[in-house]
């Protein structure tokens, strides 16, 4: 009993044992290198077992001899290896892979990704809401008469408020923490949800003043969401953890699409917006109850699990945000404008599409209204999946060693150069089968933008980022209202979309090219 006492490790300061199998080259070397995690359990006889402490920079090994004695190996740590003496094994770290999700099989959901799929399901709501407008808006043109290019200003009338909110949202969540001032965000814009089709009845004014509060609403949720992420996961899962709840907003997309033509035609327009205004209702009550803004209040969080967020966070970035800082200073650097650019560009083309892409298959292709959804819900759902694989891929090479500005440089050159390609080839589709396919993959490599441009607020200026993401989405929030309008107005005008996806195309390459000369992940603001 005493020698099985013996030959078993000695907890780490993490109070999480996980035990990897080396390889035969990493026995040949005695460098640890990454094998599958397993279950505690004392090391057999002759085989080699590493322990990686996600506290600590040191290895905890194991010859696995009778003795079972467990040493401290110190070494040099950088971006997922293992440095020392010259040569360089994976490390297997507690840290970098999430602890196990085996609630079947008797392990622990860990609180995080309750909190990662709470936000993933407000996301989903938040854009649901917002496109439920692009699929009765045609119904409501028909009735009404309006021109394409009015058509174009009921759709931006969302971005009004957008453009706002964005700013005092993103200042509020980095002062006093997302959980808050994403509540009071989700409660008006299911308010306004349940009102739209009352307004739409009453007036067109009516209308759209209650459009543009639905956007003062919504334009806090992304800011809001990047604050949250940020505490909550360590930095070598937070591309994995904003793709998953942009996977929510996007699938928002795909939910509406396909829900709202069913409601309107069964139950008239006003079907959609009592659904998922209700919704938005149900999960606010969730929220109140069972989200907290920061890890250490959570009585829900194991000391392991608040012990790997805080070792995979720079201790700049822990805590609540830092002093507002001023305008023009945030403004006097070359990172925060490739930022801001990449913003303008992505709510561009991403606006342009979310607004007409119904119109466009129905106008184009002479689609009717359900077949339209379609074609237009299958674009959004790739993207989803794409966006939480360009996540999973960032944190991937992050954990591998590769630098963070050229994980994010990357991930933004993905995220602009191939939408443009896209978007020039739809030019010459020919059937709605062909632009679908171009839209699936322009917006399905948009989405690694998400591992790109809005990851790097939180790199550049940690205690800032929310304020920071205001001020970029407020200025992209203008320019989604410029493609908007302008798109209804070049239909209009020209009665084809292809001058505008052109423009939409040189413009995501010209931002490509200013992110890579001056966008850096290194920490700008302090």
């Amino acid at each position: 009993m005493a020698a099985a006492a013996a030959r078993s490790p000695q907890p780490c300061s993490c109070d999480r044992r996980y035990t990897t199998t080396s390889n035969r080259r990493a026995r040949a070397e005695g460098i640890p290198s990454g094998g599958s995690l397993s279950r505690l359990r004392p090391p057999r006889s002759g085989v080699l077992r590493s322990q990686w402490c996600a506290s600590k920079s040191f290895f905890l090994r194991s010859d696995g001899g009778s003795s079972g004695g467990w040493e401290r190996n110190e070494g040099a740590w950088a971006g997922g290896r293992w440095d020392r003496a010259g040569r360089s094994g994976r490390v297997a770290c507690s840290a970098e892979r999430m602890e196990p999700l085996v609630g079947i099989a008797g392990y622990a959901v860990p609180e995080r990704m309750k909190v990662a799929s709470l936000v993933a399901l407000v996301m989903c709501l938040c854009n649901a809401d917002r496109v439920v407008m692009s699929v009765a808006v045609v119904p409501l043109a028909a009735h009404n008469g309006w021109s394409s290019s009015f058509v174009g200003i009921v759709q931006s009338s969302f971005m009004w408020g957008y453009l706002v909110s964005s700013v005092l949202g993103g200042a509020l969540a980095d002062r006093y923490g997302g959980k808050r001032v994403m509540a009071v965000g989700a409660a008006l814009w299911s308010l306004a949800t349940f009102l739209t089709p009352w307004a739409a009845a009453r007036s067109t004014a009516a209308l759209l003043i209650v459009r543009a509060i639905f956007g003062l609403a919504e334009g806090v949720a992304i800011p809001c969401m990047n604050v949250i992420l940020s505490r909550w996961f360590p930095i070598h899962e937070r591309a994995t953890a904003v793709g998953l709840s942009m996977a929510g907003f996007h699938l928002g997309n795909v939910l509406s699409l396909l829900v709202s033509p069913v409601l309107i035609s069964r139950t008239g327009i006003q079907g959609p917006f009592l659904l998922f205004s209700a919704v938005g209702f149900l999960w606010l009550s969730v929220w109140a109850v069972s989200m907290v803004d920061d890890p250490r209040d959570s009585s829900l969080l194991s000391t392991s699990e608040l012990r790997l967020i805080r070792a995979g966070k720079d201790h700049t970035s822990d805590g609540g945000g830092g002093d507002l800082l001023p305008l023009r200073h945030l403004l006097s650097k070359m990172p925060s404008w490739a930022i801001i650019f990449a913003n303008i560009t992505n709510n561009w083309g991403y606006f342009v599409l979310l607004t007409w892409m119904p119109v466009y298959f129905k106008t184009v292709f002479g689609a009717d209204l359900k077949e339209a959804a379609w074609f237009s819900a299958v674009p959004w759902g790739l993207m989803a999946l794409s966006g939480y694989l360009a996540g999973f891929t960032s944190d991937f090479l992050i954990r591998s060693g590769h630098p963070v500005t050229f994980v994010r440089k990357l991930m933004q050159s993905l995220g602009f150069i191939g939408p443009g390609v896209s978007l020039l080839f739809l030019n010459l589709a020919r059937t709605p089968a062909e632009a679908a396919v171009l839209l699936s993959v322009a917006l399905g490599l948009s989405a690694f933008s998400q591992a790109g441009f809005l990851l790097n607020m939180q790199d550049i200026a940690p205690k800032q980022a929310g304020f920071l993401h205001g001020i970029a989405n407020s200025i992209g929030t203008f320019a989604a209202i410029i493609s908007t309008v302008g798109t209804g107005y070049f239909v209009q005008w020209l009665g084809s979309f292809q001058a505008f996806l052109t423009i939409t195309s040189v413009l995501y390459f010209i931002t490509a090219i200013f992110w890579n000369v001056f966008a850096t992940a290194e920490q700008v603001f302090f």
